[in-house]
């Protein structure tokens, strides 16, 4: 489609015109190189998905998926400081990172669609308070969507989310709100003297309850699951499979390109000691071949 813009026009409201999302407003952006529509100028929108696979000359787009845990003070590995969280997600906007929503990315593993090229996942487990206390205002002043994947046994708790957080993070357009298991069991681990039949039906409880608490609680669709400790076995993918589940992630760094097993998912931890430099090396968004 090539069309003369008008004053009304913006990127936004011609990919919902023409694309139907609005959300894909950078493919008219990018295919024109251009970050602002100017009136009485050509455009050109591209109707149909060019390169759903981010192939290009010397390699491929990979997508990295950022999991953090606390944000907050105090010490330790898995806490982040907000000032530290603060300045991570300002380099993702001064650098042209695209934060983009688990929904782009499962999209973009099914072969529907393709993405931005420096396309960012953003992801918090176990479900802290500190994500909607520090994180979620950060994100907010972005406009960065987020998943946080919460184990339900952990709602309410003194260092938890509330449900009413839940709602508030929910209605912003911006959070979406997955599971991470019931009690937070390694799923791979038999326990002592368990049968078979008992490993299966405790995998089916770790994996159903939450995602029940989540669409009574917030009316949300449950498709992803992050595995506590990042640990999965066949017999636990096998029930994913059952469950009818889109994504399953682990906590193996790197990104993931189009043909990735969606069920064996990479994500790459950030930590409370990571400086800036290291945390720019875990945006792996290409990875190249032949040594390129």
């Amino acid at each position: 489609m090539v069309l003369l813009t008008q004053p009304r026009d913006t990127l936004e409201s011609l990919a919902a015109e023409y694309l139907g999302d609005r959300d894909q407003a950078w493919i008219i952006a990018d295919f024109n190189r251009l970050t602002r529509l100017e009136a009485g100028k050509s455009l050109v929108i591209p109707l149909r998905p060019r390169n759903p696979g981010g192939i290009r000359p010397g390699g491929y787009q990979t997508v990295p998926v950022l999991c953090y845990h606390r944000i907050g003070s105090g010490r330790g590995k898995m806490i982040v400081s907000p000032g530290d969280f603060a300045e991570q997600m300002a380099y993702l906007a001064r650098e042209g990172y695209r934060v983009i929503s688990l929904p782009m990315l499962r999209d973009f593993l099914a072969g529907r669609g393709p993405l931005p090229a420096k396309s960012v996942v953003i992801t918090f487990d176990d479900g802290y308070r500190s994500t909607y206390e520090f994180a979620f205002p950060i994100l907010k002043k972005h406009g960065f969507p987020a998943t946080v994947f919460l184990y339900s046994d952990f709602i309410g708790a003194g260092d938890a989310l509330s449900w009413s957080q839940l709602r508030e993070m929910v209605g912003s357009g911006l959070i979406e709100i997955q599971p991470h298991s019931k009690s937070h069991t390694n799923l791979v681990l038999r326990l002592p003297q368990e049968s078979d039949g008992a490993y299966q039906q405790r995998l089916r409880t770790e994996m159903e309850k939450p995602g029940e608490l989540i669409r009574q609680r917030l009316g949300r669709e449950v498709y992803a699951y992050a595995y506590p400790y990042g640990d999965a076995n066949q017999a636990v993918t096998v029930q994913m499979e059952h469950n009818r589940m889109a994504l399953g992630f682990t906590v193996t760094p790197g990104g993931n390109g189009f043909f990735a097993y969606p069920y064996l998912l990479r994500r790459t931890m950030v930590f409370g000691d990571d400086k800036l430099s290291e945390f720019k090396t875990k945006l792996a968004v290409f990875a190249g071949i032949n040594g390129q």
